[in-house]
């Protein structure tokens, strides 16, 4: 291998081997997925899609993104699937596409309130390409019977559900009703929480959505990634037709079959199994911290905010900063109504998905937060806290042998 490069691949390794990963939106995948990866399917290019290619020699490829196709539709009870989007954000680019080719109004969530970018971020394209209107949280949770009024007032053509930093269960059928009453469409970003979907963990969108978009690496634990759902067969065809060739050139059928691989692991048993122990860890954490004194919200998923600013009198981003000298990574997060901009916010947003499976139990969950509450409150010094972080992780699985 390339040294200069192989020096920061081992070097990559080793944090991630002793760090604890908080972030939210981060996950360890299969050796398997790896190796699919950076498979010989990185060599073909197949523009278009099976049975539709613009090249030859595309047989095999065709057959393993049906098999993707196929485990996508039976893992989420959908009609059809569109495996082929490079990113989350593609995704939804192409799904707006779909449903607003002459552009319109989205209703979406207050970014502040735990939004994403693609959700009408002034820095996004989907702000330049579409006017965004937002409901905002009502004490940290969705208030329907104001999305409600909001969208009586807007009349949007499109709501939009799913988040980044929500850490309440979602009534996608409540949404559903009042997309009906308006007569906009319903399209849900379950991103973050598409594995707790998988594994029936929490309600699936797919019966109640006219599109539904995720990426494939968060939760559902496969290659960084996107994907699309649907079950109207039209609306099918005009996602088809805004990821290649409106959005996107050839696919990535490496990826694609990773793809295929996350989507067979998340039908297991054992992946169920580990969803719930990612839910019971992060109410653990959160419920640690909360009787430590810390300002945290509730959870019912796989992440949880926590007000750093109010508990410990710093903004987000130096909370990240210290957290990483002691080697846990968080990420620095806004909170329903925060005072200070995204490059410091107030918040901290954690997340159990990644740890969970390498291994950490309820307990480790819990000293997790102790470890996090002391040394923010400077009650643990830097060594000690290192020490403590090194004890967690050596006890857990080693990333390149899961």
């Amino acid at each position: 291998m390339d040294q200069e490069i192989n020096k920061y691949l081992l070097l990559e390794q080793d944090r991630q081997n002793n760090g604890i990963e908080l972030i939210a939106s981060e996950n360890y995948t299969s050796k398997e997925i790896r190796e699919m990866c950076g498979s010989i399917l990185t060599n073909k290019y197949a523009e278009g899609y099976p049975g539709k290619r613009y090249y030859g020699g595309c047989e095999f490829v065709d057959r393993i993104e049906c098999i993707a196709i196929e485990r996508a539709c039976q893992l989420f009870g959908s009609k059809f699937a569109n495996v082929q989007p490079h990113s989350g954000s593609q995704a939804n680019a192409a799904a707006y596409r779909a449903l607003l080719p002459e552009g319109g109004k989205i209703l979406s969530l207050v970014l502040n309130d735990g939004g994403h970018l693609t959700h009408g971020s002034p820095v996004s394209f989907s702000s330049h390409l579409y006017t965004f209107v937002h409901y905002p949280l009502n004490n940290g949770h969705l208030d329907y019977d104001e999305i409600k009024r909001i969208a009586l007032e807007e009349k949007p053509d499109l709501i939009l559900s799913g988040y980044s930093a929500y850490p309440y269960a979602i009534d996608f059928k409540r949404f559903k009703e009042i997309a009906d009453k308006v007569g906009a469409y319903f399209m849900v970003d379950m991103a973050h929480i598409a594995g707790l979907i998988a594994s029936g963990a929490h309600m699936n969108p797919v019966p109640y959505a006219d599109v539904v978009t995720s990426t494939t690496h968060k939760t559902l634990r496969g290659p960084r990634g996107g994907l699309i759902l649907c079950n109207d067969e039209e609306i099918a065809k005009k996602i088809n037709s805004a990821i290649f060739p409106y959005y996107q050139g050839g696919p990535l059928e490496h990826i694609i079959a990773a793809k295929a691989i996350c989507f067979k692991e998340a039908m297991s048993n054992e992946f169920k199994e580990y969803i719930n122990n990612v839910v019971i860890n992060t109410k653990a954490c959160a419920d640690k911290l909360q009787e430590l004194g810390a300002n945290v919200s509730g959870t019912d998923n796989h992440l949880f905010n926590m007000n750093v600013l109010e508990t410990y009198g710093m903004t987000g981003k130096d909370a990240q900063i210290a957290l990483e000298e002691i080697g846990i990574a968080t990420n620095k997060n806004m909170i329903p109504n925060d005072t200070l901009p995204p490059s410091k916010a107030s918040g901290l947003r954690i997340g159990f998905a990644a740890v969970t499976t390498r291994g950490c139990t309820k307990a480790q969950a819990e000293e997790i937060a102790v470890i996090i509450h002391q040394y923010l409150n400077k009650s643990l010094d830097k060594e000690k806290a290192q020490a403590l972080v090194k004890k967690l992780t050596t006890s857990w699985k080693q990333i390149q042998n899961i």
